[in-house]
């Protein structure tokens, strides 16, 4: 469904640089971004983006309710890795937040997160598909880069692609870590680089890491994304090959994990 964009739109941002880049990229657009930012690691560069940067936690509900009203923000994406490990640590949960964990009956990622948007709506803010600036990042099928993958890790890809979408459709994770057609690790709440440590110690060499969306993507929010960081804890784990689901997966620096991919002899595919 296509909608018309305000032109002013709030922007809760998580790690790295994907809230970064949507920012800039909205902003090129004609958008007045405000954005609560959720992770110290990027708000300075945030700051060039966005017309303001409030600084909260991610459990502090009402205040990030009453600063979107105060803004007079209706559209709103969320963007960017905010671990789910915060929900047993509780960091700022405000009485709101805890409430709201308190009536959750699971607190998967989609669960969390409709209930977001299910507070959001009840404030008049419509929480908008997260991948609206940044199309040019998602993956085209093929292989990236000049290390070709074996007719083996193909086929470990492709049954990896098979279990990482039966994990998705139970929203358990997106990524699993798959060699000689077994499953050496899929991800739960440690999050993709965790996984793949996991999985490659135990394959020990020329594990295949697989990454997908779920089946029902819901592109609002957790569309699946992997760059230059991913590449590094594959290399200190002697892990083979990345194979990402085409036109479902966001990359970041595509140049950078190319070359990287390129000097270390690791496959870069998408399928």
């Amino acid at each position: 469904m296509t909608i018309t964009l305000d032109s002013k739109i709030g922007l809760i941002a998580g790690n790295g640089q994907l809230p970064v880049i949507w920012a800039k990229n909205a902003k090129l657009n004609g958008i007045e971004v405000v954005t609560i930012s959720l992770s110290a690691d990027n708000k300075k560069e945030l700051k060039k983006h966005s017309a303001n940067v409030y600084d909260f936690g991610p459990g502090q509900i009402q205040k990030i309710s009453d600063t979107l009203q105060d803004e007079g923000i209706k559209q709103l994406a969320f963007i960017g890795k905010v671990h789910k490990g915060l929900v047993l640590r509780r960091p700022k949960f405000d009485a709101r937040a805890i409430e709201l964990l308190k009536q959750a009956k699971r607190l998967n990622d989609d669960a969390v997160m409709l209930m977001a948007v299910s507070e959001l709506e009840k404030i008049g803010v419509t929480v908008i598909d997260q991948t609206i600036f940044i199309k040019e990042l998602m993956v085209p099928t093929g292989v990236l880069g000049s290390v070709k993958p074996t007719k083996e890790q193909e086929d470990d890809a492709k049954y990896g692609f098979w279990v990482a979408k039966a994990m998705g459709q139970v929203d358990i994770g997106q990524t699993v870590v798959i060699k000689n057609k077994m499953v050496m690790a899929v991800e739960a709440i440690e999050g993709t680089d965790k996984c793949i440590e996991r999985g490659a110690k135990i394959a020990k060499k020329g594990a295949v890491v697989v990454k997908t969306a779920k089946p029902s993507q819901d592109l609002r929010f957790d569309v699946p994304a992997f760059g230059l960081a991913t590449l590094k804890t594959m290399k200190k784990y002697k892990a083979s090959v990345i194979a990402v689901e085409a036109n479902n997966t966001i990359i970041v620096d595509k140049a950078k994990v190319i070359e990287y991919a390129n000097a270390h002899n690791i496959v870069v595919m998408a399928i």
